[in-house]
């Protein structure tokens, strides 16, 4: 069997470090395709030497520009890749505009789609990433879902074949990575002290790209980094639109650093006294590390974790950032099974391989 698997963003490197390891195991081929979404060494190259990721089969080269152009693109080339190849199934991944460029590809070309990270869903429906994951869903063959929430969301817009609880990736890798991390060496390069900072990033687009939501994010950390030390691996697009407006002042004493390679996130994470982050994937990582996670977003796809005390919804509202971040903790329900036992990805493997034969 053949399977052609689409890449583009940090989130999906890590999920295709667990998938894609268990889909060789059980003897199916596969073709990497990268997308070329995220060029930045830091935030591609890197990834692949430290998770040991196969080489690519293909890069893509798409690089930055507007959804429309990356969908776009992403797909032309996408097309010659799977027809040459002819794979039996397309993975793709979460909810980037490579997920929707390969899913497209694969449903018009009449081969089955496979969606790791399937049924979750958010407000603002306008943001790009939701698009991108509700239009997957609905053209997708194999549905692997995180949560059990993921699965009733799946049904309440009618579907139900297909549909699979197989648990998340991310955990699978957060376990296999986090005792094998020389922790202290990392704190000791970023100057940092176990339990005595707050990690933060910011990469969304309607946080960067509204320049309200960014001062007032810009401005929390600033005041937040006068009282703890806060570190923020800072995005590329997070980082041009900061130069162009200007607005590095609002900072304060905020340590600025580059993108980190996976094994210094888990080590900063799981170290760190909260996160500050519009990441979805950091936000639940958050949780695997037993850290609780500020949200600068409005709605969230782990909305199990706001119920269970562990996150918090403070959107872009400054003051809450900055009160929910000095607390000195939040009334935390005790830790669940969430996401899975860690066996998500060797589920997701041995289902395609049965289905497809």
């Amino acid at each position: 069997m053949k399977v052609l698997s689409v890449i583009g963003a940090r989130p999906q490197f890590i999920k295709e470090a667990v998938v894609g390891e268990q889909l060789r195991a059980l003897g199916m081929r596969e073709i990497l395709v990268h997308t070329g979404q995220h060029y930045d060494v830091n935030m591609s190259d890197v990834f692949f030497k430290y998770l040991k990721l196969k080489k690519p089969d293909y890069y893509l080269s798409v690089g930055s520009g507007t959804h429309a152009y990356q969908t776009g693109t992403t797909m032309i080339r996408l097309e010659e890749v799977v027809i040459k190849e002819k794979p039996d199934v397309l993975i793709v991944y979460g909810d980037t505009n490579a997920t929707i460029a390969g899913a497209l590809v694969g449903a018009k070309l009449k081969i089955s789609v496979a969606h790791v990270e399937a049924g979750l869903r958010q407000e603002p429906k306008d943001m790009p990433e939701e698009i991108n994951r509700v239009v997957t869903d609905h053209i997708s063959r194999f549905l692997f879902c995180p949560t059990k929430r993921a699965v009733d969301n799946l049904k309440s817009e009618g579907i139900s074949k297909g549909v699979y609880f197989v648990g998340d990736v991310m955990y699978d890798l957060f376990l296999k990575v986090k005792d094998s991390i020389d922790v202290q060496k990392v704190l000791k390069k970023y100057r940092l002290q176990r339990k005595n900072y707050i990690l933060a990033t910011v990469h969304r687009d309607f946080n960067t790209d509204n320049e309200e939501r960014l001062r007032n994010i810009l401005t929390a950390l600033g005041e937040i980094s006068r009282e703890i030390p806060v570190v923020f691996p800072m995005h590329p697009r997070t980082k041009k639109v900061i130069n162009q407006k200007n607005l590095w002042n609002l900072l304060g004493k905020t340590r600025v650093i580059d993108p980190v390679p996976y094994h210094e996130l888990v080590a900063l994470l799981t170290n760190s006294l909260k996160v500050i982050t519009d990441s979805g994937g950091l936000q639940k990582e958050a949780y695997f590390a037993g850290v609780s996670a500020i949200v600068l977003m409005p709605d969230t796809g782990w909305i199990e974790l706001v119920e269970a005390n562990w996150n918090y919804l403070a959107d872009t509202q400054k003051e809450l950032i900055v009160q929910k971040a000095l607390e000195s903790s939040l009334n935390k329900c005790p830790f669940e099974q969430f996401y899975g036992q860690g066996d998500a990805g060797k589920k997701i493997a041995e289902i395609i391989l049965r289905h497809q034969k």
